[in-house]
């Protein structure tokens, strides 16, 4: 198996401490994400050769992130440094009937203000087995849209399998004079691999979806095959949020020729649920380029969402044996 590239932004997240509001005392902690980052961690802890392509500053706070990156066990050498500050954001942890907040910090970035031109993406894709993207990376503003969409069509052109997480940030999107549509659609029709919703089908292809639940589901995924002849596997997470540390989470898959979705899990106690959706991807990626059937895919995407809202930071860092033992169902102290 080649290895697996990640083209998207790194980001620092300083978090109030507990569930305290931001700035209610003088301490933040600090964490290493970026949704592309994330899903490229996970993979790597289930044993996957990963890779990221990405811009920083060069500065502390910009070597530091791609430390903390590359200590995860993500080769880091296609993350290079540009003109441009951190992206930040900055997290208040919600409780009970107090949801998490977020405060986004990033205009201006290294990786926002990088185009097309500072990436060689035939060299990074050369031996790859799997492109991964999100919708966040063309949502934050006409210069990384155009990296976007220029390292998916290299590597559909070099015969590498697209993977994408529509990722809708409307805020992002509604910040510049953007074709949030257009440009989804093309990442879309490169894709062979979509983590989304009816809502995110709905969105790119300008029409509802009847029904409720599984139909509802089965009926956008139907739509999205029809409209994309490339895309061959649909993904995705259905949450309901009955307080903020308890939530009830489902998992589905839909294939051109079949579909499954799990029943919910309860799932308490919760610690961060920041990058759950990033953990979701990484399981069933992982599922799938093991040669997973839509069960096995759902199944070990959902628990590694599950997982990931017991674990402090934004990505996913459990193993097999941890996917193992969710399916086992034993909670008490591994010895």
């Amino acid at each position: 198996m080649g290895k697996l590239v990640f083209f998207g932004e790194l980001l620092i997240r300083l978090t109030a401490p507990g569930n305290e509001l931001l700035m209610q005392s003088p301490s933040l902690a600090l964490h290493v994400g970026g949704a592309e980052a994330n899903v490229a961690i996970g993979l790597a802890h289930l044993g996957h050769d990963c890779a990221m392509m990405s811009r920083i500053p060069d500065n502390a706070l910009g070597r530091g992130a791609v430390a903390a990156v590359r200590g995860a066990g993500v080769d880091c050498a296609a993350v290079a440094t540009g003109p441009g500050r951190m992206g930040l954001y900055f997290l208040s942890v919600g409780a009970g009937l107090r949801a998490s907040e977020i405060v986004y910090d990033r205009a201006g970035s290294s990786f926002a203000a990088s185009g097309p031109e500072d990436y060689d993406f035939d060299r990074l894709l050369e031996g790859a087995c799997l492109l991964h993207l999100s919708g966040i990376t063309p949502a934050l503003g006409p210069r990384s849209a155009e990296a976007a969409l220029a390292a998916a069509r290299a590597a559909k052109r070099l015969g590498v399998p697209v993977s994408f997480d529509g990722n809708y940030r409307a805020m992002l999107w509604e910040a510049w004079d953007s074709d949030p549509r257009a440009i989804l659609s093309e990442l879309i029709g490169l894709s062979d691999i979509l983590f989304g919703n009816h809502r995110d089908l709905s969105l790119v292809l300008g029409r509802p979806f009847s029904g409720d639940g599984a139909d509802r589901r089965r009926e956008a995924a139907e739509a999205g095959f029809a409209a994309f002849p490339d895309l061959k596997l649909i993904a995705s997470t259905a949450r309901h949020t009955l307080t903020a540390d308890h939530h009830r989470i489902a998992a589905r898959v839909d294939l051109r020729n079949g579909s499954c979705q799990t029943g919910e899990v309860d799932v308490t106690g919760i610690v961060d649920r920041i990058g759950a959706g990033d953990a979701f991807a990484a399981g069933v990626i992982h599922a799938h380029l093991t040669g997973g059937d839509a069960k096995t895919m759902a199944e070990t995407g959902l628990a590694l969402t599950c997982l990931k809202h017991s674990l402090p930071g934004d990505a996913s860092r459990f193993g097999q044996a941890d996917i193992d033992a969710f399916h086992g169902g034993g909670l008490d102290v591994r010895r």
